[in-house]
């Protein structure tokens, strides 16, 4: 048996024992604009990704020389991912949203030589930068644009591949080498170069194999960027098991591409999960008569589900008829063959871990960082070793421990080789015995037997109130999320203030809706948000809520805010992570406005 030491090992081991099996799809247009799916082969994967590697040997690039990838997923992007590592180059992967800014800062540090670029879009971002950084030599595009030189086209100028050669320089490239860096988007300051080792991921992807059932031969569908550690490993999992991976077009195609697929698993953020149920909402409170009652009956069931409790005859019964009547259609919107969905990169709504579940859709809840590989725990598919409300129980060959304060501090093989080019800020996250320390805070929680880990907070988003209480942000503003009405929310507050307050963006489709079955009359959503009767809403959804808090922690003040916080606004992080001090700023007067007495 094959030993898998570094991550193309994996590639290899497929193309050799199933050449002929379909690994990787993707929509391509035909000539009259019709769209259908291109596959490749194991073998044919092998064979571009070895002509990706003789294309950067002849560019002069050599072991531990660096390339950036600044595209969407599609399959274009793994063949340079693995092509660039059987040589021992390094690919440091950028989001195609960031800003011009952080593009420049990283290819300065990352010295980057060639550059792959997705589209026109990111070509134009990109391109001022020949001129400013020394060590770009070429930026390639995925896609034609005329005068720019186009991946296909560089393939196709490589005549002859020298297997042995190329044989010779994989044998060059250790366990231990950096395998890629990847830049943490980060909420405030430069972004950090996390150097990630074969070995690292490899060991991560060891322990992940272990608790979650993936079969060799099922399909998924991805649409999480593949920039992300998260999605990159879960990339190479699927690689692992020879499953089948087929691209989403784009997050809009989502739902139509999982009833195409059929996909046996497939990887999202809370975010969109989230949205996924706020449209199926919406459409139930667009039905009428029994169909009505039946459809917000089974959501109650939901509510009321119990992971890894027994049921009554009497429950039992009734989320049967709840499961043909209504979540069946859940189902069929999501390929009707779907066995679990993974969740990760923030907290998910236990109330909706229990309806999907009741549903019979499995949603698995993880936890992890750039720097940890990034899975450190997760939920499993037993619902005895699952905890709502948690992200789940270590993976094997991971250890987790609580510091004094609540930090959740990680050790295992899977911890980063450090910051590039940073050896201080390294020695600042891991110390002499080897453990990281990853800056949320977290406690233990006994469930059917289990230790399941539970974040409370980030340690640098934790603030004091003028009274001395310390304030856990993220804990509060996820259980007003449970509110339909809630699309955002950011607690504020600070040591010279009394008591904490909130801005929030309303879910405006949750809104109109109930407006209308309310006959709340307005001209605008600025009307809207400014009516008696939307104001007296929410506040009765955030009393509902401050209940589960101390007096300290609960919410007194709120305003409503007309624009959804976005990636593109520089208020959230690549990862739909709130960048506080940025929205802060942006709303200095809001916020000063209430906590003025």
């Amino acid at each position: 048996m094959m030993t898998i030491k570094r991550l193309f090992d994996y590639l290899t081991k497929h193309a050799k024992a199933t050449p002929e099996v379909n690994f990787l799809s993707s929509k391509i247009t035909l000539g009259d604009n019709k769209k259908q799916w291109k596959h490749y082969t194991f073998k044919e994967t092998e064979c571009v990704c070895n002509k990706v590697s003789t294309l950067l040997l002849q560019a002069g690039l050599q072991k531990n020389d660096t390339i950036a990838i600044i595209s969407n997923n599609r399959p274009e992007w793994n063949f340079v991912d693995l092509g660039s590592q059987q040589i021992g180059v390094i690919n440091v992967p950028m989001y195609p949203t960031i800003s011009e800014d952080d593009y420049a800062y990283i290819f300065k540090e990352a010295e980057i030589k060639y550059a792959f670029v997705g589209d026109e879009i990111i070509y134009k971002k990109v391109f001022p930068l020949l001129q400013k950084i020394p060590s770009l030599k070429k930026i390639i595009s995925f896609e034609k644009i005329e005068g720019v030189p186009y991946f296909e086209d560089e393939l196709n100028s490589i005549k002859e591949i020298n297997e042995t050669q190329l044989n010779a320089i994989k044998d060059t490239v250790d366990e231990n080498d950096t395998a890629t860096i990847i830049y943490t988007s980060g909420t405030t300051g430069n972004p950090k170069g996390v150097m990630l080792t074969h070995l690292n991921i490899v060991s991560d992807l060891t322990g992940v194999a272990q608790v979650l059932p993936f079969i060799e031969g099922e399909k998924a569908l991805s649409f999480l960027p593949l920039c992300h550690s998260f999605e990159r490993t879960v990339f190479f999992a699927y690689l692992m098991f020879g499953i089948h991976i087929y691209y989403a077009e784009n997050l809009d195609t989502i739902g139509e591409n999982l009833k195409e697929v059929q996909p046996y698993c497939f990887t999202t953020v809370p975010r969109l999960l989230e949205k996924v149920y706020e449209k199926i909402v919406a459409k139930g409170n667009e039905l009428t008569g029994i169909k009505r009652k039946l459809f917000f009956w089974s959501l109650k069931l939901g509510e009321a589900y119990e992971l890894g409790k027994s049921k009554s005859f009497l429950y039992t019964l009734q989320l049967f008829i709840a499961r043909k009547l209504i979540f069946s259609k859940w189902k069929e919107a999501l390929g009707n063959r779907i066995e679990f969905i993974v969740t990760g990169a923030a907290a998910m709504q236990p109330r909706l871990i229990k309806i999907f579940t009741a549903a019979g859709i499995q949603v698995i809840e993880g936890y992890g960082l750039t720097e940890t590989s990034p899975v450190l725990s997760v939920n499993r598919i037993p619902e005895k070793e699952r905890c709502a409300g948690t992200i789940g129980l270590p993976i094997p060959g991971v250890e987790i421990r609580l510091a004094d304060d609540g930090e959740i501090m990680a050790r295992g093989k899977n911890i980063m080789k450090g910051y590039f080019k940073q050896p201080t800020l390294t020695d600042e996250v891991i110390d002499k015995n080897g453990w990281f320390y990853t800056g949320d805070i977290g406690t233990w929680v006994e469930h059917n037997g289990n230790n399941f880990l539970k974040i409370t907070d980030r340690k640098k988003e934790l603030f004091k109130t003028a009274g001395g209480k310390y304030i856990a942000p993220q804990a509060i503003e996820n259980k007003m999320k449970e509110s339909r009405f809630i699309e955002q929310i950011m607690v504020v507050g600070g040591d010279d203030k009394k008591y904490i307050a909130a801005l929030i963006v309303p879910s405006f489709m949750q809104l109109e809706t109930w407006a209308k079955a309310k006959n709340v009359q307005y001209n605008s959503i600025n009307d809207l948000i400014n009516n008696p009767a939307v104001t007296e809403l929410f506040t009765i959804e955030i009393n509902k809520r401050n209940s589960a808090f101390g007096k300290w922690e609960q919410i007194k003040k709120f305003k409503l805010l007309l624009e959804e916080w976005t990636i593109q606004n520089g208020q959230l992080t690549p990862t739909l992570k709130l960048k506080r001090k940025a929205i802060t700023q942006q709303y200095k007067s809001e916020i000063e406005s209430l906590f003025i007495d």
